[in-house]
């Protein structure tokens, strides 16, 4: 059971993370300082760094709380469903059930807002891509687990989640210069370019 000092300091550290959020996609993530940050509750720069080590943790809290849910989502999937139904089935299913999670610190209205934030900033979205990259890594390893492939010899496993990994990036990219950030709109975007993804690879592009 959580004690009263424990209760107050994640007050303080939501507070503080949903302040800087709110700044962020407001006024830029290069523009805005960690004094700021603190000030605008009232508390201490020393403070800040106690909750986080920089910017850029604020900046990728509650993402990295959506990238755990989504690897944990994989990692519980169905043993007979195919490893691209299985990936496909938890990022959309995760579009789903990522709220509760998120609202536990921030609406999800804010996230969103600050997923199009990273998306326009170089710094955050050069970091973005390299925590993709390691997350991909994670789901590599998790379908070849599942698969009973050798992760080190059997490249399948990789090309897969390097390919679903793309249509994301691409998703997110198209959504993000979007007039519609919702949560919906991307998830709606998603399924329409994971079912564009087997006639792209296949089909013959030429009508005429």
């Amino acid at each position: 059971m959580e004690t009263l000092r424990e209760r107050k300091k994640q007050r303080t550290r939501d507070t503080l993370l949903r302040s800087a959020l709110e700044l962020f996609v407001t006024q830029g993530y290069e523009r805005t300082t960690v004094d700021e940050i603190a000030e605008s509750v009232d508390v201490s720069q020393r403070t800040f760094f106690r909750y986080f080590a920089s910017k850029e943790e604020v900046a990728f809290f509650v993402p990295r709380i959506t990238e755990t849910h989504y690897v944990e989502a994989v990692r519980g999937r169905p043993a007979e469903e195919t490893p691209l139904e299985a990936l496909r089935r938890s990022v959309m299913d995760s579009w789903e059930t990522i709220e509760e999670a998120v609202e536990r610190y921030v609406p999800v209205e804010l996230l969103m807002r600050t997923y199009k934030m990273i998306e326009a900033t170089p710094p955050l979205f050069a970091a973005h891509l390299r925590r993709q990259s390691e997350t991909e890594e994670k789901l590599a390893r998790i379908i070849a687990e599942r698969e009973g492939v050798d992760f080190a010899t059997d490249p399948r496993p990789r090309l897969l989640v390097a390919l679903f990994g793309a249509v994301i990036r691409v998703t997110e990219r198209e959504w993000s210069v979007g007039d519609d950030f919702s949560a919906t709109a991307i998830r709606e975007l998603t399924a329409s370019y994971l079912d564009q993804v087997g006639p792209a690879l296949t089909g013959n592009w030429r009508t005429g």
